[in-house]
């Protein structure tokens, strides 16, 4: 069972729905910083104001946030209404970042579902979707198609339904198997 809701099993999804996901989340320097520090990115364009007022003849405005944070963040965005009962991701493809995304941008997202398979385990089953990202000027900021491996309501509700409530206070127990 979800946390935020029970409609994200594997029996949920239909090829041709849409979701517009509620939450926005806006882009910080530390969000920035952390990421591209720790994944050993070293290109300026992420972290050095001077040099990107310099770059390109000062194209850019600001430092330009890493690609691979604006796909985590699009991606997060997306995991209430698809991955809380996902098992596994499987595959990234067709990634491109159409416009750049600077600090204080905030984003948004919204995912397609192009397929839904069978999987080789009868407990899951396979969604490849296309995930957009946009940021507060509507601008296309994100695409990306993610194939994962999602449970499949008949074999896991019961079994997280009772995980879930053995681990809430006595008083909500009740909202859990509901």
């Amino acid at each position: 069972m979800a946390i935020t809701g029970g409609g994200n099993y594997f029996e949920d999804f239909q090829p041709g729905q849409v979701y517009v996901h509620a939450r926005g989340r806006t882009v910080s320097e530390l969000d920035n910083y952390l990421i591209t520090l720790m994944t050993l990115n070293t290109a300026q364009a992420h972290f050095n104001r001077e040099y990107m007022a310099r770059m390109l003849e000062g194209a850019f405005p600001e430092r330009l946030v890493m690609g691979a944070v604006t796909m985590a963040m699009c991606i997060g965005l997306s995991s209430e209404d698809l991955s809380e009962n996902a098992i596994a991701d499987l595959e990234y493809t067709g990634i491109s970042f159409p416009a750049p995304v600077f600090h204080g941008d905030t984003l948004y997202a919204e995912t397609e579902v192009l397929e839904v398979r069978e999987a080789d385990r009868p407990d899951a089953g396979i969604v490849r979707c296309r995930v957009t990202g946009r940021k507060q000027d509507g601008s296309t900021v994100f695409v990306g198609e993610r194939t994962f491996l999602v449970k499949r309501r008949s074999h896991w509700q019961e079994r997280d339904g009772q995980f879930l409530s053995s681990r809430l206070p006595r008083e909500l127990r009740g909202w859990a198997e509901g």
